[in-house]
């Protein structure tokens, strides 16, 4: 038996197959589940073709989480694939390159306001709108980055990230009651489309080949994304509100 046998998951932000995204979709399919993919715009065709790439075909929805027509749709959309779900990833972020860069004291809201919504309140956007086709059982994780600390570079991106490790725990307490878990886990960096597009990403690099106690490999996705089908499993029944550290250690280390 396969750690999510008979499950129906629901994956957000597969582009590339280096994304960890990516590979919570091959591994939960690995473990037995059937996933549906979510995608839009010109990121789709991306999408398609990692779908492809996967054990098994999998289907893509569209959903832009700043659409609220997409939003109101989506249970309508996976349901015509699916007929209920047990997981939700969350592997969302952007920032406008005002909003990075050591570019802190001068972004205007404007870009704030973008990167806020689509890197954090959209965890509960999604969280909402896939509600109705969630149980008691129900899993949500979402992909998270150290918000403790100041990063060099990652600016407001880093303050989305402490509204996103906030907005988990709310919603956590909000759908405990109905039985579904919201965790995050926090990786370290890996070298994905995403994460490329940040200005000065090798400093990130350095910090964790310099600090981390088990070392850390920059191109393997694969201990993130089974840290997420293990959340997205029964054997994590009654963890909420949590957030689960894959990052080879640094977390704990001092400067």
């Amino acid at each position: 038996m396969g750690l999510l046998d008979g499950k129906r998951i629901l994956v957000t932000g597969v582009l590339t197959d280096q994304s960890i995204a990516f590979h919570v979709a091959r591994l939960a399919q690995e473990e037995g589940a059937t996933v549906v993919l979510t995608s839009f715009g010109r990121t789709m065709g991306l999408t398609k073709r990692s779908a492809g790439r996967l054990p098994q075909p999998a289907p893509v929805v569209e959903l832009d989480v700043t659409s609220t027509e997409d939003l109101e749709a989506l249970s309508t959309r996976v349901g015509e694939h699916v007929d209920q779900l047990d997981g939700v990833l969350h592997s969302i972020g952007f920032a406008p390159e005002a909003a990075l860069g050591g570019r802190f004291l001068a972004t205007e809201w404007a870009d704030v306001a973008t990167a806020v919504h689509v890197s954090a309140y959209s965890l509960k956007a999604l969280a909402v709108a896939a509600r109705p086709l969630m149980g008691s059982g129900g899993s949500v994780v979402g992909l998270d980055f150290d918000a403790t600390v100041a990063w060099p570079t990652y600016d407001w991106m880093g303050v989305a990230k402490a509204a996103f490790e906030s907005t988990a725990r709310y919603l956590a307490r909000d759908l405990g009651p109905e039985g579904i878990r919201v965790n995050l886990v926090a990786a370290g960096p890996i070298r994905t489309m995403a994460a490329k597009s940040i200005p000065g990403f090798e400093e990130f690099e350095n910090v964790w080949m310099t600090r981390a106690p088990l070392g850390w490999d920059l191109d393997d996705a694969v201990p993130a994304a089974r840290a997420c089908v293990a959340l997205m499993s029964d054997w994590f029944p009654a963890t909420t509100g949590e957030i689960v550290h894959v990052d080879g250690g640094v977390h704990s280390q001092g400067a």
